[in-house]
């Protein structure tokens, strides 16, 4: 049985989720109080409906409480995001997100008991500047203890050199998760570039000056790492 999600907020965001969320086979109810917005998204997801999520009635007749996880992607209009994250916490939905759009928001629904939230905006600037900061640096994850999963472009000082040989983990405290690498693979009868990533390392494996490194560690490790051999 496929699991069972309602997106209430159909801004870029929350369609966005949607629509990703159907992709990947679940059942996806959508709300919006704009019928505009439930008519772009009708045909990507199970269920699409036009309600005010503030209103209780309306609420309970999409039988949100039956959803594996609610997410409230409501934007701008901070009071309906609270009315609605109320509503949902009285009706004990088995799982409640909710996005928050600025740190008072984000106070405020951790006043109100919100155990999920996200803040995409924020989160976005951040990998934006490191990537602006660090063009090798192209994707980014934020972890706890500022620790920091990046996948970054081989730098040119350590090109054709193998893992064991620069040292990852002693002189920068890093740990090579994997190497993402492309192949020549025909698909119909054509050659083409496939990426795939290589897991089956070992300190004899050369490093490419195409492939990608995807790292744990520490913001000044992988910063140092990047410096020292750019």
């Amino acid at each position: 049985m496929a699991d069972k999600f309602a997106v209430i907020g159909l801004g870029q965001f929350g369609f966005a989720v949607a629509r990703q969320l159907a992709e990947k086979g679940a059942e996806v109810l959508a709300i919006d109080k704009d019928l505009e917005r439930v008519e772009i998204v009708k045909d990507d997801v199970a269920y699409a409906v036009a309600l005010d999520a503030t209103d209780r009635k309306a609420l309970l007749s999409q039988n949100v409480s039956d959803m594996d996880a609610v997410l409230v992607a409501i934007g701008e209009n901070i009071e309906g995001l609270l009315l609605t994250v109320v509503l949902l916490l009285e009706m004990k939905v088995k799982r409640l997100i909710a996005r928050a759009m600025s740190s008072q928001q984000r106070l405020i629904l951790e006043k109100l008991g919100v155990q999920e939230i996200l803040s995409p905006e924020d989160e976005v600037g951040y990998m934006v500047a490191e990537m602006l900061i660090n063009p090798q640096v192209k994707s980014f994850m934020k972890l706890p203890d500022e620790y920091e999963i990046v996948e970054i472009k081989v730098p040119k000082r350590i090109a054709k050199k193998t893992v064991g040989e620069i040292e990852l983990e002693e002189n920068y405290d890093l740990q090579l998760i994997a190497i993402k690498r492309y192949y020549e693979e025909y698909i119909d009868g054509k050659q083409t570039m496939i990426q795939h990533l290589v897991k089956n390392f070992n300190e004899d494996t050369i490093i490419h000056s195409t492939d990608m490194l995807i790292i744990l560690g520490l913001h000044s490790g992988i910063a140092k790492f990047t410096e020292i051999n750019s």
